[in-house]
């Protein structure tokens, strides 16, 4: 079996962008026929600017190559230009290849991936979503805490035992810094109204974005810990394992973190220094499945438990739910709302959520196809935004005052 050819499809979100400005998908297809499908999470560059690189990729590494060989691939493209090094816009664009490659591969032995990767562990996955709560005038509204707890009963009530909220911006490329008190006010008002409207039935999970000092960090979890939540995700930027691993020493509240790590080597570093109980790999991200699979493996050797990020297509998660299906260590899978919407509309057939559970697929493969006349539709995307940006000013305290009650 080799592989022959390569289609990218960078394809803009419609507002309100649930999941990013864009997604990038890429088909592969090989001599007899057998057509791959995978996503790619690279984010620091316009995603059209990416459309040669990944070609070049291909045409190094992969064209004319047997698709079964993932290993020759990854270390192949790792080692591309004398590097070894984690690169996260190499590692992007090899997951999404990998991915594809394992759909091949799934598709040629009539198997669902999570066979191929070890065996189904779980039939359904507990998930979570973040709560996009909605303003009398129908817009999202991300701070007002009352509106946070009314949608937090609505996803309770959809099946969700766990629900994400992120008070604590702004979100500054000049992070890490020190929240003022008003904005830890706000954010200790936001978990407890949430936690007083949705008592024990569901955990709540605190998302920061890597924005603080591990002094504020430690000040702002100990306001926190009376909530109990579930986790405490990536309180200090991603780079200083022992920063977080000061944080994660100092609060009762488990300490989660991976949605921008890339590759077995830095996840490996947050288990050696206690950075993270919980890892967040995103497969589109991280370097592919089998990448993730071994970072799983790492983590379960440590007591550590995986929960997969998910702020992207649904190509990335169809995938992402074949690892989490098949890892022992697994605790919990993001999701974005019910996957309704674009998510569903992209694809010939919409992710299956059971009362607030993914369902894995078993179809050969990762279980989804591209709808092609709306990826058709919504390709290329022509916008300037990135897939998610930070504000480009330093926090300024006096502009972030508390939430009301």
């Amino acid at each position: 079996m080799k592989l022959t050819s390569l289609a990218t499809h960078v394809v803009a979100v419609p507002p309100p962008h649930i999941g990013g400005m864009y997604w990038i998908f890429v088909e592969l297809e090989t001599a007899c026929g057998i057509r791959g499908l995978g996503e790619i999470y690279s984010t620091a560059f316009d995603p059209n600017a990416l459309v040669p690189l990944i070609e070049d990729v291909f045409q190094r590494h992969l064209e004319g190559h047997d698709p079964h060989r993932i290993e020759r691939f990854w270390r192949a493209a790792y080692s591309s230009g004398f590097t070894q090094r984690p690169d996260p816009t190499m590692m992007g664009i090899v997951s999404g290849l990998e991915i594809a490659c394992w759909d091949i591969i799934g598709k040629a032995a009539g198997r669902p991936v999570a066979d191929l990767l070890g065996g189904t562990v779980h039939e359904r996955l507990r998930a979570y979503t973040y709560l996009y709560p909605k303003n009398a005038a129908g817009d999202y509204d991300y701070n007002d805490p009352d509106l946070a707890a009314e949608e937090a009963v609505r996803m309770v009530e959809m099946g969700f035992t766990a629900l994400k909220f992120d008070p604590a911006g702004p979100y500054t490329q000049y992070s890490g810094h020190h929240l003022s008190l008003g904005v830890m006010d706000r954010c200790e008002t936001f978990c407890r109204k949430i936690r007083e409207a949705i008592g024990a039935r569901a955990d709540i999970l605190f998302g920061t974005h890597g924005q603080m000092v591990p002094a504020s960090a430690i000040r702002l979890a100990k306001r926190l810990e009376k909530y109990d939540p579930l986790w405490f995700e990536e309180p200090v930027p991603p780079g200083q394992e022992a920063a977080m691993a000061t944080v994660a020493r100092a609060t009762s509240i488990p300490v989660s973190t991976g949605e921008r790590l890339t590759t077995k080597y830095e996840f490996q570093r947050v288990l050696q220094e206690g950075a993270a109980s919980i890892l967040q790999m995103n497969v589109a991200r991280v370097g592919g499945l089998l990448e993730a699979k071994k970072i799983a493996g790492m983590a379960e050797s440590f007591y550590a438990e995986i929960a997969p990020h998910l702020y992207n297509g649904p190509v990335g998660a169809a995938a992402s739910i074949q690892l989490a299906a098949a890892t022992p260590n697994f605790l919990i899978h993001e999701a974005i709302m019910d996957f309704s919407g674009f998510h569903a509309e992209v694809l010939k057939t919409k992710l299956v959520v059971e009362d607030g559970y993914l369902i894995p697929s078993r179809e050969p493969g990762i279980g989804v196809e591209l709808n092609h006349a709306v990826v058709a539709a919504h390709s290329p995307y022509r916008g300037e935004r990135l897939h998610l940006q930070m504000a480009a000013e330093p926090a300024d305290v006096k502009q972030f005052a508390p939430a009301k009650g």
